[in-house]
Order: C-alpha cells, then sequence, then structure tokens
C-alpha cells in the first residue's frame, strides 16, 4: 500500500477562478467570445475552455471589431486596452485583482516621482502587462546580481513591486538588495504579495518533509507552478511536474512509501485526481491530506452584458 498525500493548499487560487468563471459565463450568453492569451497558465483549461467555444488569439488583430474579448488573468498593458478601444471590442476585464493592484502601486510610486524596479522574470506576460501600466520608465530585476548592475544613482528615490507568482520567499534576497542598495526606499508589504503562491510554497515544503517523492501537477508553462516543482527538489525530494495522469511514469514509485502531490493555482482539482487514478494502475494507494491553510478569499466577477454576439 502506497501512501498519497496531498498537500493543502493546493490548485486553484481565487483569481483563477474568478478568470475562469468570467469565460465560461461569457460562453453562456455570447455565441464568439475570444480571450486574449491564455485565461491562466494551464494546458487542460484552455483545451476544455477552447471545446466549449472559447477563441484564444495571442493579438487583437485576430479579434473581429466589435467582439467579445477577454484579458486573461495576467493582465494587460494600456497599449492592449487602448487597441481594444479603437477596435471597438467589448472588453470583459478577468485580470487578478491582485495583478490589479500592483498596477495601481506602480502607477502611485511613479507619481511620486520614484524609479520603479519590478522583481519578475522577463517575458511573463504579467510582467509584461505591469510594464505597460505604470507609464513610467520599469526596471526589470529577477535576482540580486541584477539589482547590483541596475544605472540608477544610489541616492534616487525608489521603489519596488513584485510579480504576483512570485512568494515572499522568492522576493526575499532580492528585496534586501534593493533596500541595502538604495537610500530612499518605498516597496510593497508582504501582504500585497499574492497569498497563494506563498501558501501553497509552504505546503509543498510541509509535504517534503513526510514524501517520499513528490508530484507537482500543472503545466510547464506556469510560474508558480514550475517554482513548486524547484522547490521540492531543493528539499532534496525526487520531484516531477507533469499535466496529469498520462506522464506519471511507474519507474518513479518503485521502492516508495509516501508520495506527495500537490498542484499549482492554476491547476484544477481534476488533473490531481487524475494522477491519483494513475497511481492506482500500479497498485494500491491510500490517500489522506495534510492539515493546512483553509483560503476563503473570493473575488467578484466583472458585469458580463447580456447581448449575444
Amino acid at each position: 500500500m502506497v501512501k498519497v498525500i496531498l498537500a493543502k493548499p493546493r490548485g486553484y487560487c481565487a483569481g483563477v477562478v474568478r478568470a475562469i468563471d468570467t469565460v465560461e459565463a461569457a460562453l453562456a450568453g455570447h455565441e464568439h467570445v475570444y480571450v486574449r492569451h491564455e485565461i491562466v497558465h494551464n494546458k487542460h483549461v484552455v483545451e476544455d475552455l477552447t471545446a466549449k467555444g472559447a477563441r484564444f488569439v495571442e493579438d487583437l488583430r485576430e479579434v473581429p471589431a466589435g467582439a467579445l474579448t477577454i484579458f486573461s488573468a495576467h493582465g494587460v498593458s494600456r497599449a492592449v486596452e487602448q487597441d481594444a478601444a479603437r477596435r471597438g471590442l467589448d472588453v470583459l476585464d478577468a485580470t487578478c485583482p491582485l495583478v490589479s493592484k500592483v498596477h495601481k502601486e506602480g502607477r502611485r510610486y511613479a507619481e511620486q516621482g520614484r524609479q520603479i524596479i519590478l522583481v519578475g522574470h522577463a517575458g511573463h506576460p504579467e510582467v509584461e502587462g505591469t510594464i505597460g501600466q505604470i507609464g513610467a520608465k520599469v526596471h526589470l530585476v529577477s535576482d540580486a546580481a541584477g539589482v547590483a548592475a541596475l544605472d540608477i544613482p544610489v541616492q534616487s528615490p525608489v521603489a519596488y513591486i513584485t510579480q504576483t507568482t512570485l512568494s515572499v520567499d522568492d522576493t526575499r534576497a532580492t528585496v534586501a538588495a534593493i533596500t541595502a542598495r538604495f537610500h530612499d526606499c518605498v516597496g510593497q508589504e508582504t501582504r500585497d504579495i499574492c497569498y497563494a503562491t506563498q501558501n501553497r510554497q509552504v505546503a509543498v515544503r510541509h509535504l517534503c518533509a513526510v514524501s517520499d517523492v513528490v508530484v507537482v501537477v500543472g503545466s510547464k508553462n506556469s510560474s508558480n507552478t514550475n517554482r513548486l516543482h524547484e522547490i521540492a527538489r531543493e528539499q532534496g525530494v525526487p520531484a516531477y511536474l507533469v499535466d496529469g495522469g498520462r506522464e506519471v511514469k511507474a519507474e518513479w514509485f518503485v521502492g516508495v512509501e509516501a508520495v506527495g502531490i500537490t498542484a499549482g493555482a492554476s491547476a484544477p482539482e481534476v488533473q490531481v485526481q487524475d494522477v491519483i487514478t494513475a497511481l492506482r494502475r500500479f497498485g494500491p494507494v491510500e490517500v489522506t491530506t495534510l492539515p493546512g491553510i483553509e483560503e476563503t478569499i473570493k473575488f467578484r466577477a466583472p458585469m458580463i452584458n447580456a447581448k449575444a454576439s
């Protein structure tokens, strides 16, 4: 009998639920629904919504004039917003409220005349959207070395903001480097960094303490899911990142007594259950859930015009 231990919390966060609910509600009342970029970074979710009629695009030029268009949970730049307005698109903004809060803080700091430092990963859609929302130069850094290389005088007033799919732990060294280098520095309070990212990272560390192997469920292009995988490996536990049960391999569990399972914030519970089903093909399992934080945060979805298009 293999023990399967589930992390708590795992899977969907409130921002992801809000974004997916927005698309589902739009599909219920509109014949054609377009989504700019993947609504969340999860292959299963995108395929499911595509099968229901959603059309995912990377460029608004792919969207017919006047069509209902949804901005993904990652947020978009002001340039994208302006492009949508010029094209007369009916827009629903599914940007996670925590991402929108970062945008507002960045703009407020810029209005104070501060140099803005964004801690995040180049090329991530959330980072691109945040940079495009602030309306001032943004210095992007991913680590302490990037802070040391910044071309900003140490006496300049600065402010830092962070990509939400990073956690307090992820940003601690980088933020410390920023505050150590610049004499006049302000930044996000730690409670403003995504609660879900932090909670899932704490949970996976607890999971590693009681597991021989850890399986992280989610898509390869999900930043927070990749970080869960990295943390498990940093704890010295063999860890595998899978999109579902079809990717699970029997050889990973030879001689293993306890398998830990967690899931990124954009991964649905059905994928976790699919992995458990795959494990049952290798032999009997006993499933338990670790004690953990009970997340009760909910975000209200944007209002949808009932007019069909």
